[in-house]
């Protein structure tokens, strides 16, 4: 039921309506209106036949426009692009068909889900609506939207380096990152494939929950993903046991911080070591080098994952006259199809990748990355969760850091760790800061725990409540 509503007719009719209502905020693409329709009023007839409801019975849902719903067209918000239509369903959107989730359509992102503001999109920037002259975070800016705006119940994003969890940070919502290889990645366009991961935004920790235990699991389609849930059954959050909480001392004495956030999390956290909970600040020298290790290694994979889209095999050919040779007809192709964000991660990937620079950067940040991830394990054996900021600062104005790629680089230093060591993290809009913004607390635990990362999210969402 949904303000009054008791019908799946009903409940896509009010997104419709809402969706028309606040067009300007660029959240969708594409919407499914008729096709949503039409599911719902198939639902609504099935259920009156007394047919069994699936898990996700009339849950209205967006994706973001890099997974595939067959039928659809999918563009990564990139002119490259254009007009291409997929020909099968991504598997987590299969998950969602298959318990009667009805898909109401296609969200903006930054291109190839390259950036953290939802500026670099071919279909122009997505307004954040609670204050429409900032940012509404990225890669995944109109699926946050799309929730914070009340245009879908939940939607799907992916999250490469924060690409969830930032935009959820910045419009006020729950968005959740998975265990790399918890839900397939088949139908994701990929961008840096042992970096990406589906995740999910919602407006409770509840809806989110119920999605991912939909869409979670192995796939024959994609060798990452398998599923293991050992480490859930081997958590549990007991109301007798609080939790070993470690947060990085480091993290929260960073400069880059915005001061009022760090007092906010640091009383926040004095809070819970009051109320029982075991919470310890611990040293953790990597936070320099996370962010050079997690841009060298995905423009990397970048580099390698985009070099399809020549005009041949994938992607528009170019326009005007003819190239020359076939070097020209690619040049020409992907300087009118990417845009400048794609262009500069891909020459700089192409960069680390070249003969004579590879030790020097792609080898060492490899290494740095295994040291982080047995750095992780050993966090882990004495803690059951680690909590940091979202993000720096609450979310910016628009244009305000285009200007300067390094400064807007910077700003994922609190999300890239949890991508490069592959654990899950969630994070929950628990304050509000002077300028009215919302901003969030990060909480990761180790991998495959999600169903323990949910519920102490839950927990700690009720107290602040």
């Amino acid at each position: 039921m949904l303000n009054g509503t008791r019908t799946c007719v009903g409940a896509v009719q009010h997104y419709i309506e809402r969706i028309k209502a606040t067009r300007h905020l660029n959240a969708f693409i594409e919407v499914y209106e008729q096709e949503a329709l039409e599911k719902a009023e198939a639902l609504d007839k099935a259920r009156g036949n007394g047919q069994p409801m699936g898990k996700l019975h009339g849950v209205v849902v967006g994706l973001k426009d890099v997974l595939c719903y067959k039928g659809h067209r999918v563009s990564a918000a990139s002119a490259i692009l254009e007009g291409f239509t997929a020909t099968y369903n991504a598997t987590a959107v299969e998950k969602l068909l298959s318990e009667e989730a009805i898909i109401i359509g296609s969200l903006n992102c930054d291109e190839f889900a390259m950036g953290s503001s939802n500026e670099n999109s071919a279909y122009g920037k997505v307004l954040n609506a609670l204050d429409e002259t900032r940012v509404p975070g990225g890669s995944s800016g109109g699926s946050a939207v799309a929730v914070q705006a009340h245009l879908c119940m939940v939607s799907l994003g992916s999250d490469t380096g924060g690409s969830v969890r930032q935009p959820a940070d910045f419009c006020g919502i729950i968005g959740l990152k998975p265990t790399y290889g918890a839900v397939s990645r088949y139908g994701l366009i990929a961008y840096a494939s042992s970096f990406d991961q589906i995740g999910i935004f919602g407006n409770s920790v509840d809806d989110v929950s119920r999605v991912w235990e939909v869409i979670r699991g192995t796939d024959e389609y994609d060798s990452t993903a398998i599923g293991d849930t050992a480490a859930d059954n081997a958590i549990s959050l007991s109301p007798g046991k609080k939790p070993r909480i470690a947060y990085f001392k480091d993290a929260l004495s960073h400069p880059g911080l915005d001061g009022e956030m760090a007092e906010g999390i640091q009383a926040y956290l004095k809070q819970l070591s009051d109320q029982g909970y075991e919470v310890e600040g611990i040293d953790f020298h990597y936070l320099d080098y996370i962010v050079p290790a997690y841009y060298i290694l995905t423009t990397a994979e970048a580099s390698s994952n985009l070099s399809r889209y020549d005009g041949i095999r994938y992607g528009r050919r170019p326009a005007g006259e003819q190239a020359g040779d076939l070097t020209e007809f690619y040049m020409q192709g992907r300087s009118q199809g990417f845009g400048k964000e794609v262009k500069r991660r891909i020459m700089l990937g192409t960069f680390v990748l070249s003969t004579g620079y590879y030790d020097a950067y792609f080898s060492r940040a490899q290494k740095v990355r295994k040291q982080l991830v047995d750095h992780t394990g050993l966090i882990f054996n004495d803690f059951d969760a680690i909590v940091l900021p979202t993000v720096p600062s609450p979310a910016f104005k628009i244009g305000e850091k285009t200007a300067d790629p390094l400064a807007m680089y910077l700003a994922d230093i609190y999300t890239v760790y949890a991508n490069l060591v592959g654990i899950p993290a969630i994070s929950l809009p628990l304050f509000r800061h002077s300028n009215g913004m919302p901003y969030g607390l990060q909480i990761m635990t180790k991998r495959f725990s999600e169903l323990y990362l949910l519920h102490l999210s839950n927990q700690l969402m009720h107290q602040q409540n």
